[in-house]
């Protein structure tokens, strides 16, 4: 897959300073304040910065967390994984595959099929509703 590449100038251009912060400088949002963190409308929820299909609604359960959680990513190479060792910790990273974006973190205490928890910041993500 080809990554989108884009500039510094163009990303700032194309997205909220929040998704900017998120997305392109690794941040995250407080706790239970994202707009998808309770909302469990139909859809596919889609990256902010590119469009890339990331999950299914059908993935998304109520974890506790304060932010968006999904036991699997969509179908394919979706989400791509990285070793984050910021803040002290040692922790999954989660990516967009197709634009490179920071959505958040993968820990291994997710629910059944996969025992997975996508953690993922509300501002990473657009949701198509079915």
């Amino acid at each position: 897959m080809t990554k989108i590449q884009k500039s510094d100038s163009e990303w700032r251009a194309e997205l909220t300073p929040e998704q900017y912060h998120v997305l392109r400088q690794k941040g995250t949002e407080r706790p239970f304040t994202g707009e998808h963190d309770h909302s469990f409308e139909s859809g596919t929820y889609r990256c902010a910065g590119c469009g890339a299909e990331l999950f299914s609604s059908d993935a998304k359960y109520d974890s506790g967390c304060g932010w968006p959680a999904f036991f699997e990513a969509a179908e394919g190479a979706a989400v791509d994984e990285e070793t984050d060792v910021s803040h002290g910790m040692t922790r999954t990273e989660a990516l967009c595959a197709s634009c490179g974006g920071h959505l958040g973190h993968v820990f291994p205490d997710g629910p059944h099929p996969t025992g997975l928890r996508y953690c993922i910041n509300s501002a990473a993500l657009k949701l198509d509703e079915r």
